[in-house]
């Protein structure tokens, strides 16, 4: 979940696209490593590349004379102090500058100091530290929000995230117990009910009672209600999924389908050596997703047969099932309530989902699920 969380806010692919095409023109060739060297480098290292730089510059207006000015030159070690170091050693490269800026005039021979114009140099020095200073703060700031912001909504992601795979679990057990109490209970009373009608109908077939036939109808019903209880029990919850595993569970359901439904429905695996062992929570959703599959298909795709398919290589584990039906319709067919819990359930398990139609007709639903999600503390064995 984490992994999902820290994808839900990478930049996007265009963003990654125009840094890229920067980073490979000449300005990102020069501007973006030195502005990377600078954010390594220490602040002491700055103060001293930018003391440095003043006395550079202060030996460049020497030789130039004081008929040039190189007042602009003294803002790039100033920028770097202020922005690297900060505001109070801005203000002190500013004085430092204007200092070297009179010396070097009255070493190169200047008749008279202009201290008006030093003064509006310095001036204009320190209102141009002062906005640096609070530019970078301002970014520091925006930078911070935005990662609380951030770490907050990846934090209720991944709440949200746990919520919901306790909620899908519980829903689970409820299912799983309603099945039980419906194969356990229901159809165990329906049966005897069913026994007791025989009894009764072949007392009255005794005695030649017209009665005897509506009996043989009561059985009939009865027995209708039994079947139609066990297949209610056996779509909440797969017996053989508890005491098998994923292979026999699928087969079962195919065999099933078969029988209800009159459609032909196989179910093909590999080598079940090669289905590796799994957590409960990953079977039952890879089980529900082929049974959700398998009833759209009936019940949408008019198909003359189906096809659930079981395999395990490259690493992970797919599962196919695909129909000769009509295939998928409109773009609101496609996007069903099916199709959404299918999608739900691969997302919990961190598999991938994809609905398609076939050519030349029918559709396909798969699901693969990669070695890393396979693996639990509840895991089972589905040979």
């Amino acid at each position: 979940m984490d992994a999902l969380a820290s994808h839900t806010f990478a930049p996007p692919p265009s963003a990654l696209r125009q840094e890229r095409k920067f980073s490979d023109g000449w300005i990102g060739r020069t501007v973006l490593p030195a502005g990377l060297a600078f954010e390594r480098a220490s602040r002491v290292s700055i103060a001293l590349l930018s003391l440095i730089w003043i006395g550079v510059v202060g030996l460049a207006d020497y030789w130039t004379g004081y008929e040039r000015s190189m007042m602009i030159f003294y803002l790039i070690p100033i920028t770097l102090g202020t922005w690297f170091v900060g505001r109070s050693f801005g203000m002190f490269l500013s004085g430092l500058s204007i200092g070297t800026s009179i010396l070097t005039d009255v070493a190169s021979g200047i008749p008279e100091v202009r201290l008006w114009n030093e003064a509006v140099a310095l001036s204009s020095y320190a209102i141009f530290v002062w906005l640096l200073s609070r530019w970078r703060s301002s970014l520091l700031q925006m930078d911070e929000r935005v990662r609380l912001r951030t770490a907050d909504l990846q934090e209720e992601i991944l709440q949200r995230m746990r919520l919901e795979k306790e909620m899908t679990e519980v829903t689970e057990r409820e299912r799983r117990r309603l099945g039980h109490d419906l194969h356990d209970s229901l159809c165990q009373h329906l049966t005897g009910t069913a026994l007791a009608a025989q009894v009764l109908r072949a007392k009255l077939a005794t005695k030649v009672s017209e009665d005897a036939a509506d009996a043989g109808k009561l059985v009939g019903l009865i027995e209708e209600g039994i079947d139609l209880t066990r297949s209610l029990a056996r779509g909440l919850f797969s017996p053989d999924l508890e005491r098998g595993g994923l292979a026999v569970a699928l087969e079962g359901l195919a065999h099933n389908t078969q029988e209800r439904t009159g459609i032909i429905c196989e179910f093909h695996h590999n080598d079940e050596r090669r289905l590796q062992p799994c957590d409960a929570a990953v079977l039952t959703q890879m089980y529900r997703i082929a049974q959700e599959a398998v009833a759209n298909a009936v019940k949408h795709a008019r198909p003359g047969r189906i096809v659930i398919e079981l395999d395990a290589a490259a690493g992970e584990m797919q599962l196919n099932i695909f129909d000769d039906g009509v295939g998928l319709g409109d773009a609101s067919e496609s996007n069903g309530l099916g199709l959404k819990m299918m999608r739900h359930g691969a997302g919990l398990i961190e598999a991938t989902f994809n609905a398609a139609s076939r050519e030349p007709t029918g559709t396909i639903v798969s699901c693969s699920l990669p070695q890393a999600a396979r693996a639990g503390e509840g895991g089972r064995d589905e040979s």
